[in-house]
């Protein structure tokens, strides 16, 4: 007889088990079954998903230890602490960095034991319908479910003609595991991936060179944020090329040959010891079985949901990286959390108009809301309040004064429509303007809130009252 639960869910990544977490609290009983072994020794399934154990968290890991190896090259002296030339042991800095990704990995395990969720180890797939909901298959053995939520996750996205080996030629997941910092490194894609491993490796002493086909740098950021990334993440030596149009990449035992024409028609080839190949996500379900059972999925492979991610068929969701929406880790849980209380009959709610973007370089860049380019698209009329880091007491005592909190707001209403950020802590400072955008606040609620001092929080304190001019400190 096969095992029975009133909900199982494909994938055991940040919206996944959060899914099967919330679902389980709210009194369902729930299996989670996820087939991917990353880097576990033992070769088991390990849960947590792109997100632990080959992205966000150890690229944060990573950043954080190559910007204390800057920090103690070059700005350690400036407040009196001397230490001499640092050195970097590339080996311990990947050990701390999987030694974190196997305490959280571990930690889901132990929170579905918790709240008593199933872990089912094996590969997930549709094997049809059942008096009961769904017949899944999960390795060798038949599930059913009543209800079944697809959380299955991204792969990055590779180019035609350029063999990801993830020794010389590397995706995300090779990226964060050179035994060695490269002397020469070339990233294709200045994207999110892209920049924050090129800050990685050029802090680290690589020479780093971005190569992105588009015309303009971060072009989904705004404007003024984007112009001032560019400057900065010059200044400190990344070699960014835009309109760049790949040719022939040839890798060898040690190294990597890219042919390229950039903007001006100028034919080039540059040798490098590693390239990367950050050009974005595909969905992954391509192994789900989706059109034995119906499953509409669209040209990208993404599978096609309603605005609370209820797909065509009857008691499956998707949520996640595999439907519409931004490949994030936080909107999936967003979205697993609200299909696990819609099915115990609660209002879900997850706003893909407010979810924050981060980029954790250094300095950090997030944002929410719309952008001065889409204002003006749109014909929006509306005020701006801009204050740089510099002004503010916090970010001076930290040696952090690079960049500046933007607010856009109704220039009828004050209503906040958009807040910008580069500059340190800006992945937390987002935090606040979400908060804001999603109770509709305007400019003159933030401006009228009592903010800490001294804290980075002032400059967003400020840029509220810069909205209406009337900022204190700039």
């Amino acid at each position: 007889m096969s095992k029975s639960f009133d909900v199982l869910v494909i994938g055991g990544g940040p919206g996944g088990y959060v899914a099967a977490i919330r679902a389980a609290q709210l009194g369902f009983s729930v299996a989670c079954c996820e087939s991917n072994p990353y880097a576990d020794p033992k070769g088991e399934p390990r849960l947590g998903g792109t997100c632990l154990n080959v992205g966000c968290i150890p690229s944060k890991a990573l950043l954080h230890t190559s910007h204390l190896f800057e920090e103690a090259g070059h700005a350690f002296a400036e407040q009196g602490i001397e230490v001499g030339k640092p050195q970097i042991n590339v080996a311990r800095m990947l050990a701390r960095k999987a030694d974190i990704v196997t305490r959280l990995t571990t930690g889901i395990k132990g929170l579905f034991k918790k709240n008593k969720v199933t872990f089912l180890p094996g590969h997930g797939a549709f094997a049809g319908q059942s008096a009961a909901g769904w017949k899944i298959r999960v390795g060798a053995e038949e599930i059913e479910a009543k209800e079944v939520i697809v959380a299955t996750g991204s792969k990055a996205r590779h180019l035609p003609g350029i063999p990801v080996d993830n020794r010389i030629i590397c995706d995300n997941v090779g990226a964060l595991a050179f035994d060695a910092v490269p002397g020469k490194l070339v990233i294709i894609g200045a994207g999110v991936i892209g920049l924050e491993m090129g800050s990685v490796w050029r802090r680290l002493g690589a020479e780093v060179s971005i190569l992105e086909a588009g015309g303009s740098f971060l072009s989904a950021a705004d404007i003024d944020v984007a112009r001032e990334a560019q400057r900065i993440f010059t200044k400190q030596g990344l070699r960014i090329q835009l309109g760049v149009q790949l040719g022939a990449v040839k890798a060898g035992k040690k190294g990597v040959a890219i042919a390229c024409t950039d903007k001006d028609g100028k034919t080039n080839q540059i040798e490098a010891d590693r390239l990367i190949v950050s050009v974005g996500r595909v969905p992954n379900t391509d192994g789900l079985n989706a059109d034995a059972v119906g499953l509409k999925t669209d040209a990208r492979g993404m599978i096609e949901v309603d605005g609370h991610c209820r797909t065509n068929l009857p008691g499956v969701w998707a949520i996640g990286d595999v439907v519409r929406g931004p490949m994030l880790a936080h909107k999936a849980m967003e979205e697993g959390v609200m299909v696990a209380e819609i099915l115990a009959g609660q209002a879900g709610h997850c706003n893909l108009e407010l979810i924050p973007s981060v980029l954790y370089t250094q300095p950090e860049i997030a944002w929410i809301g719309m952008t001065e380019q889409q204002l003006k698209a749109e014909g929006l009329a509306y005020k701006t309040g801009k204050i740089p880091f510099l002004a503010n007491g916090r970010a001076l005592g930290m040696g952090a004064t690079e960049g500046f909190v933007k607010m856009l707001a109704d220039a009828n209403t004050d209503r906040i429509l958009g807040v910008h950020i580069i500059g340190a802590g800006a992945s937390d400072l987002i935090g606040e303007a979400v908060a804001a955008l999603e109770f509709s606040a305007a400019a003159e609620d933030l401006a009228r809130i009592c903010h800490a001092h001294p804290t980075l929080s002032e400059a967003l304190h400020e840029a509220a009252m810069a909205c209406d001019k009337r900022a204190l400190h700039s």
